[in-house]
């Protein structure tokens, strides 16, 4: 192996320990990374910026500016106080109500988007009530990582492999991952009911406080919320439509977004710009130039020749194999960073003989989304939750979340296995 190679790992392997370890912000660390691949020579600047996929950092940009327009108009807070009221303030039935409504909004507003919209709505209903908010929280985790899933703006992993691979549109993810993650959903809320009902017991007086709740005032703009909806949904049909019309997803987005800041006006955009995650796009930059010296020096072909010759190139054992390692490696890795070095790894296998690769990229999409309930350093929408839930003094331990989320990946995931096998590979 050459020399290059053998640096470009060792500095992949000690960016990605400290990833996991969580010691620095993991974008100082994917930053570092990036940096060090081009200090070192591995890539020069013009072919880190190549390998840096402005399509996905677009599309993340344009749907957070859009969301977080719309969070200004209080409809997240009124759709949760809503759904509360209509659960007549029974625990049991409020916790199934916000896992729907999590599961929903992360399939068309993406899963780390929903749950920061979702969390302080969840902690002001649980207060009311007097419970435990973690089984609240946890059942969200799980319910915001199967919707987004579902479509191609879902979940981070999705909007990369959709980036990567131009012939899937958004309508390929909607047809291809909701039949399943609907399933999967369907299976879970009876076992969410099952594990919680006991520890979020509360009074009918209670019960009665949340009745009492106001939602219609809880929406401050009615005209802002008219134009968010307005271009929300116009961006949504972009999305179906953007094959059609030509255009990259990113585009629809970025597009969708500033429509919604030309018809808000100049004293939004300042506003809008802050509630831009860059910390989020900041690691994809940097992450995409560490992939980049994996690319370059041809260990990811190395990697798919390896793996090719495990599976003999056979699909349904190429299929399950990145299924199972998606998942498990998803569970404890960061979705993110695993499947940015996937991408290259199938992409070669196609350029080494295995024809069809459709169910490789479906493999890939569950095992990494679904995958990523398997731990609570699984995915973006875990860490910000337990975050978000620890300052509010109600930590979700590591250990306690594994309980209920580890084997929970492991049904999703033979659900998964019977389902690419039935629909891709007979």
């Amino acid at each position: 192996m050459e020399q290059q190679a053998i640096l470009a790992i060792g500095i992949f392997l000690v960016i990605y320990g400290f990833i996991i370890a969580e010691k620095i912000h993991r974008t100082i660390v994917a930053m570092i990374g990036g940096t060090l691949m081009v200090v070192f020579g591995i890539v020069n600047q013009e072919t880190a910026l190549h390998h840096i996929d402005f399509n996905t950092l677009g599309l993340l940009i344009g749907m957070m500016i859009i969301v977080g327009i719309t969070a200004e108009t209080g409809l997240f807070k009124y759709i949760a106080v809503f759904a509360a009221k209509k659960a007549k303030g029974e625990p049991v039935r409020i916790l199934v109500s916000l896992s729907l409504i999590t599961a929903v909004g992360s399939a068309f507003l993406d899963n780390v988007t929903t749950v920061l919209l979702m969390v302080p709505v969840t902690f002001s209903i649980t207060r009311q009530l007097r419970v435990n908010p973690v089984p609240f929280l946890i059942t969200q985790i799980i319910a915001s990582n199967v919707g987004g899933a579902a479509t191609l703006i879902g979940d981070p992993p999705n909007i990369m492999i959709g980036s990567a691979v131009k012939e899937l549109s958004f309508m390929d993810f909607i047809i291809n991952m909701a039949p399943l993650a609907i399933v999967v959903m369907a299976v879970y809320i009876p076992i969410f009911i099952l594990l919680f009902r006991k520890s979020i017991q509360t009074t009918d007086e209670l019960k009665r406080s949340i009745m009492e709740m106001e939602e219609k005032e809880l929406i401050t703009d009615r005209t802002l919320l008219r134009k968010c909806l307005t271009v929300l949904a116009l961006t949504i049909i972009g999305f179906f439509t953007h094959q059609l019309l030509h255009l990259e997803s990113a585009t629809v987005a970025l597009a969708g977004a500033f429509l919604l800041l030309l018809l808000t006006g100049e004293h939004m955009m300042e506003e809008a710009f802050t509630k831009v995650e860059w910390t989020t796009i900041f690691f994809f930059v940097g992450l995409f130039v560490l992939v980049a010296g994996l690319i370059e020096t041809g260990v990811i072909a190395m990697l798919a020749e390896k793996a090719i010759a495990l599976t003999g190139g056979e699909p349904v054992a190429t299929s399950m194999l990145i299924l199972w390692l998606s998942a498990i490696a998803s569970a404890f890795l960061d979705n993110i960073p695993f499947v940015a070095t996937m991408i290259p790894m199938i992409q070669e296998m196609g350029q080494m003989g295995v024809s069809n690769l459709e169910p490789l990229w479906w493999s890939l999409a569950l095992g990494a989304c679904l995958g990523g309930n398997g731990s609570l350093i699984g995915a973006s929408a875990n860490l910000i939750v337990a975050g978000m839930s620890g300052k509010e003094g109600h930590p979700i331990k590591f250990a306690q979340f594994l309980k209920y989320g580890f084997p929970l990946m492991l049904l999703s995931i033979v659900l998964s296995s019977i389902y690419v096998y039935l629909r891709y590979l007979i």
